[in-house]
C-alpha cells in the first residue's frame, strides 16, 4: 500500500516531494473563489494544499485534512478551523465518516491514482461538496523506467480515469501536464524514488531489474504525467 512509504519516511519527505508540491500549487492556481466555505482535503499529507490555499489568500469556514496516514497527519498544520481525520478512500467503512459532514468543496492532490476501485471511489466522493478540484498522476508516471525494467505501472491510465470520473461528475476543465526531474546519477534517482513515496512502495526492483536500469536507463530525469480536473458532481441541483 502507498502509505508504507509515506509513513516509514514521513520527516523526511517534505525533502523529496518535489514533484507534489508543485502539483499542489499548480491545482490551487484553479481555484478561484475567494471563500471555499467547508473545505475536505482528502489525502492532505503534511499540508500541500493548506499551504497553497494560505499563499493565495483563499480562505474557508473550515478546513479538514483526511488522509491514511496518521504520521503524516501529524505534521499537517493546526489550527481553529482545521480538523484532521484518518480516511481510507478504499474503505466504504472508513468513507462513512465523511457522510454526515456537509463540505462545499473537495480538494484532492497527488493521493486519488491509489484507489483500488476508482469507479467505486469517485462513486463516493461525489456525494461531498458542490465542486471538486483533484490532480491525479497517471500510469504515464515513470514511463521510461518501466519500459527498461519491464515492470507493469501500479496506477492507472488516463483513460480509466477519465472515463470513471465521467461516470460521476461532469469535468469543467481537464489538463494533462508531463514532469521531468533531473538527477545526476541512476542511483540517486531510484532513491528518490524510494523515498519519495510516488511509487507507493508497490513496485520492488530485484537485483537484476536493478542492474538493468543501472547500465540501460536512457535519460538523466524522471517523467511524471499528472491529470488536473474541475468537476462537479453529477445530480448536485438534485440534491439542493
Amino acid at each position: 500500500m502507498a502509505v508504507r512509504e509515506f509513513d516509514r519516511f514521513a520527516e523526511s519527505y517534505s525533502r523529496y516531494n518535489i514533484i507534489q508540491r508543485k502539483v499542489a500549487k499548480r491545482l490551487v492556481d484553479w481555484i478561484e473563489e475567494s471563500e471555499l466555505g467547508h473545505v475536505i482535503d482528502l489525502g492532505a499529507g503534511s499540508g500541500e494544499i493548506l499551504a497553497n490555499l494560505k499563499r493565495h489568500g483563499l480562505s474557508f469556514k473550515s478546513f479538514t485534512a483526511a488522509d491514511l496516514s496518521e504520521n503524516m497527519l501529524r505534521l499537517h498544520p493546526s489550527g481553529e478551523k482545521i480538523r484532521k481525520l484518518i480516511i481510507d478512500f478504499n474503505d466504504p467503512h472508513s468513507l462513512r465518516k465523511l457522510e454526515k459532514t456537509e463540505y462545499d468543496t473537495l480538494l484532492s492532490s497527488s493521493a486519488l491514482q491509489w484507489s483500488h476501485t476508482p469507479e467505486k471511489t469517485f462513486d463516493a466522493l461525489a456525494t461531498l461538496g458542490q465542486v471538486a478540484y483533484f490532480s491525479i498522476f497517471t500510469s504515464g508516471t515513470f514511463r521510461t523506467l518501466q519500459q527498461t525494467a519491464g515492470l507493469e505501472s501500479p496506477i492507472h491510465d488516463v483513460e480509466r480515469i477519465r472515463k470513471a470520473l465521467e461516470r460521476f461528475y461532469r469535468i469543467d476543465r481537464e489538463e494533462c501536464m508531463e514532469y521531468r526531474l533531473h538527477f545526476k546519477s541512476t542511483l540517486e534517482m531510484l532513491r528518490y524514488i524510494k523515498r519519495s513515496g510516488v511509487s507507493g512502495g508497490d513496485t520492488r526492483l530485484d537485483y537484476r531489474k536493478m542492474k538493468t536500469l543501472i547500465g540501460e536507463y536512457p535519460h538523466d530525469f524522471l517523467e511524471f504525467e499528472v491529470l488536473f480536473f474541475r468537476l462537479i458532481p453529477k445530480g448536485w441541483d438534485r440534491r439542493l
